[in-house]
């Protein structure tokens, strides 16, 4: 009878283990074809133009007529510059909330409120964002409602709970003790907050700040309806109309011009490679704070 019963638990543990095997190849398989449709179609573009040359005429190839292909200068450039300008909007409102629950509110009902307003926030469309921005502007200055302006504020709602939230959590790894140590030593609280605890919980900070700008660099439906149609002129600023990797990548894809198509791919694939770089860099981040909390 054991052997039955030690034997049906093999049979059993091996079972489960197959069909983890297969939810593995499962989720991989879309993963991976998407990656390989974009490497294909965007890879032949990619080449010193893609970088330093702006958006070209739009053009089919037709008989004795070479389309120029031309480069994504404008929305790289649009891109850094919504990435600067949202994360200085959302990274100090989060990780200012993040302090304010973790170290002083306390069992307070405020910071509960910190934490339910973050997970409402976080499950907010992203074009909801981008319709919030575009109305805020409308009211109070209607001559910038389509700027980069207007579109990093959409990008920074949808950066603000993650934030928030991830800094939560790195906060509240930093163990008690060495807050007690700090405040026995006659620190201030918010000198043990800001030399020692944020210091400390730094690496999860950093990962939480990698994990929303991945989220919102690759955001186009804030952009529809905050950015405006400037892809084919250079940057006039912060208060014009402007373009992003993400808005061109939808022009590109929904236009039936040969040159504007392949650049969309192209977009796809540097996206998707910064996306990349930065979810890569959040995990080595995160493995490097878990050795440190570890003392290895």
């Amino acid at each position: 009878m054991k052997f039955d019963l030690a034997g049906r638990r093999k049979i059993f543990s091996h079972g489960m283990t197959v069909l983890s095997g297969l939810a593995i190849v499962v989720i991989m398989v879309p993963l991976v074809a998407v990656v390989y449709e974009v490497f294909l179609l965007g890879a032949p573009v990619i080449n010193g133009a893609f970088f330093t040359q702006q958006i070209p005429y739009p053009c089919t190839p037709e008989p004795g007529i070479t389309c120029h292909q031309g480069g994504v200068l404008v929305p790289l450039e649009g891109s850094l510059v919504l990435i600067g300008l949202s994360s200085l909007l959302a990274v100090p409102i989060g990780i200012g909330a993040a302090i304010f629950a973790v170290e002083y509110g306390g069992e307070r009902r405020s910071a509960r409120l910190i934490g339910m307003v973050a997970d409402v926030l976080s499950g907010v469309p992203s074009i909801v964002a981008g319709a919030f921005a575009l109305s805020l502007f409308i009211i109070y200055d209607p001559t910038q409602a389509f700027s980069y302006l207007d579109a990093s504020i959409a990008l920074a709602v949808l950066m603000v709970p993650i934030v928030t939230r991830t800094c939560e959590e790195a906060l509240r790894t930093v163990p008690h003790s060495v807050r007690e140590a700090a405040l026995a030593l006659g620190i201030s609280r918010w000198k043990m907050t800001v030399r020692i605890t944020f210091v400390s919980a730094l690496p999860g900070v950093i990962t939480g700040i990698l994990l929303a700008i991945a989220r919102s660099a690759g955001e186009a439906a804030p952009l529809l309806l905050t950015l405006g149609q400037g892809c084919a002129h250079p940057l006039q600023g912060i208060t014009a109309e402007g373009c992003a990797l993400p808005l061109w990548i939808f022009y590109g894809a929904t236009n039936p011009y040969q040159n504007w198509y392949n650049l969309a791919w192209g977009c796809a694939l540097l996206l998707l490679g910064l996306i990349l770089i930065l979810s890569v860099l959040s995990r080595f981040t995160l493995d490097w704070m878990a050795r440190r909390m570890r003392g290895e």
